[in-house]
């Protein structure tokens, strides 16, 4: 059987993570709060960037410019355009997949398809985007992975998930889906089956077998 690879982007395509975060430290530092991007990709992986923002300005007891999102994308911007790099691996990984693909992910499509340009990645996926702010759905609600998979043509039980996020891989595993953990940082995973992997060049003797 035929099987369908929905890929996370951040983190799992494009090494975009840190970016979006120096993004944060930089704007948080206009209201005076020193942030470190480190800590943020630790407790903030695969998060919806609202709440991320709102547990942020919670903690700082901040009240944020209605501005700030727009401004702090701005900044995420011009930092990929200038300093994004593909994950390790990936292209030559992709290029031997010769799977159905798409991107599953909570950034907006317009980030999502600045990423792969800038990383030479869009091929491999064309219009396969499914951005939660389009489809409404944010991991890890596994809705966001199910309706990309039957908008492609394919059963949960026919699709692959990869992701490196906690939430992710929670969405993936609860919509029934094969799910494969780019693991970078050793994490424990409370979901049995799902299998972890440090390095992209193990993910095509993963998908076939």
């Amino acid at each position: 059987m035929r099987k369908c690879l929905l890929f996370d982007c951040d983190g799992t395509l494009v090494d975009s993570e840190r970016l979006c975060n120096i993004g944060l430290v930089i704007k948080f530092r206009e209201y005076g709060i020193e942030l470190d991007a480190d800590e943020l990709g630790i407790r903030f992986r695969g998060w919806k960037l609202a709440k991320i923002i709102e547990t942020l300005e919670q903690e700082s007891q901040l009240k944020l410019a209605e501005d700030f999102v727009d401004s702090y994308r701005a900044i995420v911007t011009n930092l990929f355009e200038t300093e994004l790099k593909p994950i390790q691996y990936i292209g030559e990984t992709l290029k031997n997949l010769d799977h159905p693909k798409a991107v599953v992910s909570s950034g907006p499509a317009h980030k999502i398809q600045q990423a792969l340009r800038v990383c030479g990645l869009t091929k491999y996926f064309g219009a396969n985007i499914y951005s939660s702010y389009e489809v409404g759905i944010w991991k890890p609600d596994p809705g966001i992975y199910i309706y990309a998979a039957k908008d492609m043509g394919f059963s949960a039980e026919d699709c692959i998930v990869i992701d490196d996020s906690p939430v992710g891989i929670e969405a993936g595993y609860r919509a029934g889906m094969k799910t494969l953990f780019y693991n970078r940082f050793n994490e424990k995973c409370e979901f049995e089956p799902v299998v972890s992997f440090c390095t992209m060049k193990e993910l095509p003797q993963l998908i076939h077998t």
